[in-house]
């Protein structure tokens, strides 16, 4: 080889590991930033609520293992998943011991708001085996299953606070009738209730039997409510995560997921949001948190697992992150234009930046979920 052609060679090699390294550090800035914005919020959380069994009171005083606590729970144990703080556990693990592990209606209930709190539970018994951590949900589950009713879930939003509890209880147990069962539940909501709540054409799901057609938004359109498409989209993306990759039913799984995500790009706003209501930007129109981080969660999951198209998705969810955190998160921590509980886009209004929900633990627990499949992206 000539010296000058040695000289390109040399160069070119240098331009090579010069690039590889400032694309290294750019990922691990990302990534710093990405948990810095989650653990500032979440520290603004454990720091309002430094008791966790403490009762939460709205227009009434409810218990704090409620879904709402429970989604908020499923988020911490995902940043604990990449953010080992002793405090997060412990957190959630006196918020499971001062409930006694228990359900807000005890094992009898058949209610998946009831009953998610059981994910975080399970969680913590993986960690630490201790029986007493498990023992109400499983009871709770297979009461459920012997009783042989699959028609409990008659809202998409319990398909997330009940679905990702039978998958888990399956691997732990090694038995394939929890996820038996929760298929023929799934399918009921699915294709059953109110002549089947997901709409094929359009992948995208009525919210309950109130929504179906001839129900229509104001400009005409299908009601389709941000954030419960957003739970079924985190209920299939834990399920996926869960079960193993031979599980049945998988595929079922798998082909909603898909059709979920490629239906939810074209309705993504302008400033990186979506709308509460998907087909209606004029229907309580603006920014809205918590669908947006599931959805972020979603799609970011299906990057990482390699389920989605970079190239098209990576756009996307970058542009919904960016959002969140420039338009949403407080210096404190507060996270703004969270929709208060309800089932439409009416209500839980006014979302704006600075109203406060009367539930804010869970559109955190959304927004750390999205966090942590983002910061794993920040590695790729």
């Amino acid at each position: 080889m000539s010296k000058s052609l040695l000289k390109i060679f040399i160069l070119g090699l240098a331009v090579m590991v010069f690039s590889s390294c400032a694309a290294q550090k750019q990922r691990k800035a990302q990534k710093e930033e990405i948990l810095k914005v989650m653990r500032s919020t979440n520290a603004y959380f454990m720091n309002k609520w430094p008791d966790p069994y403490k009762p939460i009171f709205t227009n009434v005083l409810r218990p704090s293992n409620i879904w709402t606590r429970a989604v908020y729970y499923e988020g911490l144990m995902a940043l604990y998943q990449i953010d080992k703080n002793p405090k997060y556990y412990d957190y959630a693990v006196e918020w499971g011991e001062k409930h006694k592990w228990g359900l807000r209606n005890g094992i009898k209930t058949r209610n998946g708001d009831d009953q998610a709190c059981g994910q975080t539970y399970i969680d913590l018994y993986y960690i630490d085996k201790k029986p007493e951590r498990i023992k109400d949900i499983k009871a709770s589950m297979d009461l459920m299953m012997a009783s042989g009713k699959v028609n409990d879930w008659t809202w998409i939003d319990a398909i997330q606070m009940a679905m990702p509890v039978f998958a888990k209880l399956g691997v732990l147990e090694k038995n394939p009738a929890y996820f038996e069962y929760m298929y023929k539940m799934y399918m009921h909501t699915k294709e059953v209730e109110g002549g089947g709540l997901y709409n094929a054409k359009e992948g995208l799901w009525w919210r309950d039997k109130d929504f179906v057609p001839p129900y229509k938004e104001p400009n005409g359109d299908d009601c389709y409510w941000s954030r419960g498409n957003g739970w079924v989209v985190a209920a299939l993306v834990r399920v996926l995560d869960i079960m193993p990759k031979d599980g049945p039913h998988r595929e079922e799984y798998l082909k909603t997921y898909l059709e979920m995500m490629k239906a939810l790009v074209p309705l993504q706003r302008e400033d990186g949001f979506w709308n509460v209501s998907l087909n209606d930007p004029n229907n309580f129109g603006g920014p809205e948190t918590t669908g947006t981080a599931l959805f972020v969660y979603g799609m970011a999951y299906g990057i990482n697992n390699g389920l989605l198209d970079k190239a098209t998705y990576l756009p996307v969810i970058n542009k919904a992150w960016n959002a969140m955190v420039t338009k949403a998160v407080h210096p404190n921590g507060f996270l703004g234009y969270v929709q208060g509980t309800g089932k439409e886009p009416k209500d839980g209004q006014p979302v704006t930046y600075t109203s406060m929900p009367d539930f804010e633990d869970y559109g955190l627990g959304c927004f750390l979920l999205a966090g942590a499949e983002m910061y794993k992206l920040g590695g790729k």
